[in-house]
């Protein structure tokens, strides 16, 4: 059982905003060793989590111009990370996927730190880990509100 005090709101404020520094540190510096642009391993992501996207989809949460975001998945389906499909229901209608491919570099960085935060988070309670999902899920609603 953590015998430690409860951190006060200053302690946890100081800490949220190192790992946020790290985070963006972190992905900023795994996006360039796979020779990607931040917007483009940014992309990369939502397609794996969310695609296929329409391009005014992509766009969207992106929040970028369709021609930005047309720039980006050029660069995307280049480098072998995306590619256009025709929509099942909509044959007139194209659809931007993710590919299954990242560069060698992005993976190997993003297992170095998905095997221990997947360790600690194996560590948690489950009351742990439901109280880490309802921050995530507040969170992510916060900063897609505020961008």
């Amino acid at each position: 059982m953590d015998t430690e005090p409860a951190p006060s709101s200053d302690d946890l404020d100081r800490e949220y905003r190192y790992y946020l520094s790290a985070l963006t540190q972190f992905h900023l510096a795994t996006a360039e060793a796979g020779g990607l642009h931040p917007t483009d391993y940014q992309a990369s992501s939502i397609l794996e989590l969310d695609g296929p996207l329409t391009s005014g989809q992509l766009s969207q949460r992106l929040g970028l111009s369709p021609s930005a975001t047309t720039r980006v998945i050029d660069r995307l389906i280049t480098a072998g990370i995306a590619e256009r499909t025709r929509d099942h229901g909509d044959r007139r209608r194209v659809m931007v996927a993710h590919s299954g491919r990242l560069p060698v570099e992005v993976m190997e960085r993003l297992e170095q730190v998905r095997v221990p935060i997947a360790q600690v988070v194996a560590d948690l309670s489950d009351e742990q880990r439901h109280g880490l999902r309802k921050y995530f899920q507040a969170a992510t609603t916060a900063y897609r509100d505020g961008s």
